[in-house]
C-alpha cells in the first residue's frame, strides 16, 4: 500500500500483477497506512481508524464476525479518540492517541497485545500498564510489539524467543517491560522487523540492534540471536553508501522490513521522519514565540499525557473559548449541534479507556444554549450516562469531582435548566389533561439522575457548590397539583428519588403529604384525607422505657402508619402535640444515662456509642424505631449526636471538623499535627501510631500493626489521621 504524493487522499493497493485505487478509503484523506501479513489499517485526518483483510485473530478491530472483510471497515471503538500513529504486526495491530494512550488488538499468543495474558482480543483494548508512559511512537513485529516514550524510553513485550525484546533473554513478555540497556540513552526512533528490533540514539549516532539475525538482518556477522542492544556506526559517520552528501547535518531514519533493517540518509529540507517522534529547537523556538509563553508553559508541563480514571486531560477552558465563538454564528452553531445529535446515539456503555470520558465532559459545554435543540442534545447525553456500567460510571463521577468549581457549577446550572424544562412540559400536559400524571419519560428521568448524581459528587467534595443550584422550583407546582390529583396517579413520588432538587420547604411538605397519605384508611382513593386512626399510646412516667419497649414489641407494621395519641398514665388532658413530644424528649434523655449502657456522654456534651456497642444491637434497633416514629408524628427526638454520625447514615465521609466536634481536644492535637512544617519538632513530640482508649484503665491501642514502633512524620501524618478517625467512628464502637 502506498499514499500518492500529491493526494493523501489516494490510497494504491499493489498485487503482484497491477495496483488499483481503495475505492472503499477513495473520498477519504487518509494520512497513515500500515500492512500486517495479511492485514491492512490506514489513519483518515479526522481520526477514524479502517481496517481489512483477514480477520482469523480479531487484527481488524471491528468484531468477529468474519474472518475474511474485502472492503474498509469502520473501526468504531475507537471513535472519538484522537488518535496519532497506527502499527500492524503480523496479526495484531496497535494505534496511539495524542495523549499518549495505547490501545491493542488481534492476536496475542505471545503476550505480544500488552495486556497481561494470551487471549486474542477481537476489538481494540487499553493497554492500561502504558498509562503516563507518555508513548508517542509504536512498531509491530510479527508477535512483538515496542513502545517509544517521550522521554526516549523502549519498552517491548510480546515474543522473545529470538532475543527481539532485548531483555537479555528468550522469555516471552505479557506486560510492557523497559529494554533496561537503553536506559538513559534517548531513543528516538524504534522499528520492529518479523523477530527483530531497531533503534536510534541521535546523540550517540548509532543504531543498536537486537534480535534474529539468521538473514543477516543485524548487519554484522553475530549470533543467531542477540539478547541485548548492541551498536552499528550509521552511515552518516562511517561514508558508507549514501545517495547525496554525507555531513553531520543529514538525519536518518530506521526502517525495519521482515528480515532487512534500512537506515535512510535525506536532508533536513526534504525530511519525512514521523514529527511526533522527531522535534527541532528551532522549531520550538517558533511555537513559542507564536503561541503566547503562558499557553506553552501550560503545554510543556505535558499534561495531556497525564490522561487517566481521575484527570481528563481536557482544558474545559478552550471548550469554552471555541463554544463562545461558534455562538457567535448560528449557522456554525447548527451544524455542531447536528453533529452532536447524530454523535450522541454511538456512544459506548463500556468505554474501553479513560480518553473515551471526554466526550462527557466537553459535549455539556458545546450546549449551553437555551432553545430545543441544545436541550434536546443534553437529554440525550444524560440517557447515554445513565447506560455506562456502574464502574465507568464511578470514573466520569471522579472526573466530575477534579473539575474547576466554575466548571463543576456550570454542569450543574445545565441539568438544573434542563430539568426546570421538562417539568415544566410536564406541569403543562397534566394540566391540559395531555398525558398520564403518574409517569415520567426516560429522558426526565435521566436529567434528574445526572443532577442527583452531581449533588451526590458535590456533597463528596465539600460542597463546592450551593445547594440552591440543585433545586427545581417546579416541584413547588407539583405538590400543589396533589391536592387535586389522586395520590396513586402523581408522578410526585416518583421525584423523590430525586431528593436534590426539593427546597428544605418542599422537603418538609412531601414528608407531611407522604404520612398523611399512609396514615389515612382512604389513601388508596384520595391523597388528603379528612379522618386519621390513632395509636392510643398510654405509659407510665416512672416505667417509660419499659412501656415504650412493650408497645413496640406488640405492635404489627401497619399499626406504625397511624397517628401517635399519648396519654401518661394518671395525668388529665389530650394529646395535641405536647405528651407525645415530652414522651420522645424524656426517652431520649432517658437513653443518653450511663445506665442504660447505649450511649457514653463526652467532654463535648455530644453522645457517641461504647466500644461494647454490639451488644446492644436490639436496643439501637428500638431507638432507630422510636427516631422514625417521632419523625413520622412531625416530633422531636432530641439525642445529642454528632454531625459525624448523619454524615456517615449518608454514605458520606467525616472530617477533621466533625471529629473535632466530637471529641475537641483530640481534634485540636491532631490539627496542629498536620499543621506542623518542621520536622524536628514532629520528631520531638515523640509520636507513634497508638491511641490510649478509656475503660477501667487506659490502654494504648495501635491504630495499625505495630503501630507502637512507627513514629508519626511529615509523610504519614495523614495516614495517621485517618486511621485515628476510623478508629474512633467505627473500629472503636
Amino acid at each position: 500500500l502506498c499514499l500518492t504524493a500529491q493526494h493523501l487522499s489516494t490510497l494504491i493497493f499493489f498485487s503482484p500483477s497491477f495496483c488499483r485505487l481503495v475505492k472503499g478509503l477513495g473520498n477519504r484523506d487518509i494520512v497513515q497506512i500500515a500492512c500486517g501479513d495479511q492485514h491492512a489499517i490506514a489513519l483518515s485526518r479526522g481520526g477514524q481508524l479502517f481496517t481489512w483483510g483477514q480477520n482469523t485473530h480479531g487484527q481488524l478491530g471491528v468484531g468477529s464476525q468474519s474472518t475474511l472483510i474485502p472492503q474498509p471497515q469502520l473501526v468504531e471503538r475507537l471513535q472519538g479518540i484522537s488518535l496519532a500513529q497506527i502499527a500492524a504486526g503480523g496479526a495484531h495491530s496497535a494505534a496511539v492517541s495524542l495523549s499518549g494512550a495505547v490501545y491493542s488488538w488481534g492476536k496475542n499468543d505471545f503476550g505480544q497485545l500488552g495486556l497481561r495474558d494470551t487471549k486474542d482480543r477481537d476489538c481494540p483494548s487499553y493497554i492500561g500498564a502504558l498509562e503516563h508512559w507518555k508513548t508517542v511512537f509504536i512498531s509491530c513485529g510479527a508477535d512483538h510489539t515496542a513502545v517509544l516514550s517521550k522521554e526516549g524510553l523502549v519498552c517491548t513485550f510480546g515474543a522473545g524467543g529470538a532475543g527481539q525484546l532485548g531483555h537479555n533473554s528468550t522469555r516471552n513478555e505479557l506486560t510492557p517491560r523497559v529494554v533496561a540497556e537503553l536506559w538513559g540513552a534517548r531513543v528516538s526512533q524504534v522499528a520492529c522487523g518479523r523477530q527483530h528490533t531497531l533503534v536510534y540514539v541521535p546523540s550517540l549516532d548509532k543504531v543498536y540492534l537486537f534480535g534474529s539475525d539468521e538473514e543477516g538482518q543485524l548487519g554484522h556477522e553475530r549470533k543467531p540471536t542477540q539478547l541485548i542492544p548492541l551498536p552499528i556506526n550509521s552511515p552518516v559517520n562511517t561514508g558508507e553508501s549514501c545517495q547525496e552528501n554525507n555531513t553531520s547535518q543529514e538525519v536518518i531514519e530506521i526502517v525495519a522490513g521482515g528480515n532487512q533493517s534500512i537506515v535512510l540518509c535525506k536532508k533536513n529540507e526534504n525530511s519525512y521522519l514521523n514529527g511526533i517522534a522527531t522535534l527541532k529547537d528551532e522549531d520550538v523556538d517558533t511555537w513559542i514565540s507564536n503561541f503566547g509563553l503562558q499557553r506553552w508553559e501550560s503545554i510543556k508541563k505535558d499534561k495531556h499525557f497525564k490522561t487517566s480514571k481521575d484527570f481528563s486531560g481536557v482544558d474545559l477552558s478552550e471548550v469554552q473559548r471555541f463554544y463562545d465563538k461558534i455562538s457567535k454564528k448560528p449557522k456554525v452553531l447548527q451544524e455542531v449541534q447536528k453533529e452532536i445529535e447524530r454523535l450522541l446515539p454511538s456512544l459506548s456503555s463500556s468505554p474501553i479507556s479513560p480518553e473515551n470520558f471526554r466526550v462527557y465532559l466537553v459535549l455539556p459545554f458545546l450546549l449551553q444554549g437555551e432553545d430545543d435543540s441544545s436541550y434536546h442534545s443534553l437529554q440525550l447525553l444524560a440517557k447515554a450516562i445513565m447506560k455506562l456500567q456502574p464502574k465507568d460510571l464511578q470514573t466520569l463521577e471522579c472526573l466530575w469531582s477534579n473539575l474547576e468549581t466554575s466548571f463543576f457549577k456550570e454542569l450543574v446550572i445545565l441539568y438544573q435548566r434542563v430539568s426546570q424544562k421538562n417539568l415544566s412540559q410536564f406541569i403543562v400536559e397534566v394540566r391540559s389533561c395531555q398525558r398520564n400524571p403518574l409517569n415520567l419519560y426516560p429522558h426526565e428521568t435521566a436529567t434528574l439522575q445526572i443532577l442527583q448524581i452531581l449533588y451526590q459528587v458535590n456533597s463528596r467534595t465539600g460542597c463546592r457548590v450551593q445547594e440552591n443550584n440543585f433545586y427545581v422550583p417546579q416541584v413547588k407546582l407539583i405538590i400543589r397539583l396533589c391536592w387535586v390529583i389522586h395520590t396513586e396517579e402523581m408522578a410526585l413520588w416518583k421525584l423523590t428519588k430525586y431528593p436534590c432538587i426539593f427546597d428544605m420547604q418542599d422537603k418538609i411538605i412531601v414528608h407531611y403529604t407522604e404520612r398523611n397519605a399512609l396514615s389515612s384508611p382512604f389513601s388508596t382513593i384520595h391523597l388528603l384525607s379528612m379522618g386519621h386512626e390513632q395509636w392510643v399510646f398510654p405509659v407510665r412516667r416512672q416505667c417509660l422505657l419499659q412501656d415504650i419497649w412493650t408497645h413496640l414489641n406488640d405492635a404489627p407494621t401497619q399499626q406504625f402508619r397511624r397517628i401517635l395519641t399519648v396519654s401518661f398514665v394518671g395525668e388529665m388532658g389530650q394529646d395535641e402535640g405536647g405528651p407525645s413530644q415530652e414522651l420522645f424528649s424524656v426517652a431520649a434523655r432517658t437513653l443518653c444515662q450511663p445506665s442504660t449502657g447505649a450511649f457514653r456522654r463526652l467532654a463535648s456534651g455530644l453522645v457517641w456509642f461504647h466500644s461494647q456497642a454490639s451488644s446492644c444491637e436490639h436496643t439501637f434497633l428500638r431507638i432507630g424505631t422510636l427516631c422514625g416514629m417521632a419523625l413520622y408524628n412531625g416530633r422531636m427526638v432530641p439525642f445529642p449526636f454528632p454531625r459525624a454520625l448523619y454524615k456517615m447514615l449518608l454514605g458520606l465521609t467525616p472530617t477533621l471538623e466533625d471529629l473535632e466536634e466530637l471529641l475537641p481536644a483530640a481534634g485540636r492535637n491532631l490539627q496542629g499535627i498536620l499543621d506542623e512544617e518542621c520536622d524536628q519538632i514532629l520528631e520531638s513530640l515523640d509520636l507513634n501510631f497508638t491511641i490510649m482508649e478509656e475503660g477501667d484503665s487506659m490502654v494504648a491501642v495501635e491504630l495499625k500493626k505495630n503501630g507502637a514502633n512507627i513514629p508519626v512524620t511529615k509523610g504519614n501524618r495523614l495516614v495517621l489521621f485517618f486511621f485515628f478517625l476510623s478508629f474512633c467512628l467505627v473500629m472503636s464502637v
